[in-house]
């Protein structure tokens, strides 16, 4: 991947929800990157540290994980290619939770000096970077109402929607197939089971007809059957074009 690969996966992500103008892109693409990659398990970012730089994903899956003082990790968001990980550390400066690589991950980070040069400049941009912010909030709020009031089944049919909807905006999902690259321990602890209870909630909704899954890879053969199984609606995302 380059800096080019970057720059647009970041522009796939906005585009879904407000039109950029030739400005908006270049001054996009004039943003320094320092592109690094991680191998699977690797810490990209420390819990308690303090940030001068935010992390856009290009490639593979990482989770936002919190530690407990016992060593407990929970999983509270995953990323994929597009995301602005850390965006919200910018304002911050300081890291209450770690974003660890859950796959192979290439990610570009862009430093708080430049993000702060373009909120003076662009006032559009500026609140398109709020936006991203403000999305992530939405689906950590539903995430937590996913695992307090849902139950397994529908709490797995309710991320593989979502899933299935980031990843087609950034071009790694196609007529609801896509690929899932992380093992059932992970799966269990974002969504809050045991590995057992994973395995069980997986076959169950193979064996409704729901999922098609094998390995890595996902099949939904009706996605409106699994979201209102599921009780899923996309409008948190945001995947409205409306000028912000």
């Amino acid at each position: 991947m380059t800096y080019t690969d970057a720059y647009e996966r970041l522009i796939k992500t906005f585009t879904p929800r407000d039109d950029l103008s030739p400005d908006d892109v270049a001054l996009l693409r004039s943003m320094p990157l320092r592109i690094v990659t991680f191998g699977k398990g690797e810490e990209i970012i420390a819990q308690d540290s303090e940030v001068s730089e935010s992390c856009l994903m290009m490639t593979g899956w990482t989770g936002r994980a919190v530690y407990l003082e016992s060593g407990k990790r929970q999983i509270t968001a995953l990323h994929i290619a597009g995301d602005f990980v850390d965006l919200h550390g910018f304002t911050l400066k300081y890291m209450d939770h770690s974003v660890v690589a859950l796959t192979a991950t290439q990610v570009a980070f862009v430093r708080h000096e430049e993000l702060k040069r373009i909120t003076q400049v662009s006032p559009h941009l500026t609140r398109l970077l709020w936006l991203l912010t403000t999305i992530d909030g939405a689906v950590q709020r539903t995430t937590i109402a996913s695992l307090g009031r849902r139950p397994a089944l529908e709490r797995l049919g309710h991320l593989l929607c979502e899933l299935d909807c980031r990843l087609a905006v950034v071009g790694l999902a196609d007529e609801h197939r896509f690929d899932i690259p992380l093992v059932q321990e992970e799966l269990a602890d974002i969504l809050g089971l045991s590995v057992v209870h994973m395995n069980r909630t997986i076959q169950e909704l193979r064996k409704g007809g729901l999922v098609a899954w094998q390995g890595s890879k996902v099949v939904i053969p009706d996605f409106s059957k699994l979201a209102q199984f599921s009780g899923f609606d996309p409008r948190y995302l945001n995947f409205i074009k409306r000028e912000r």
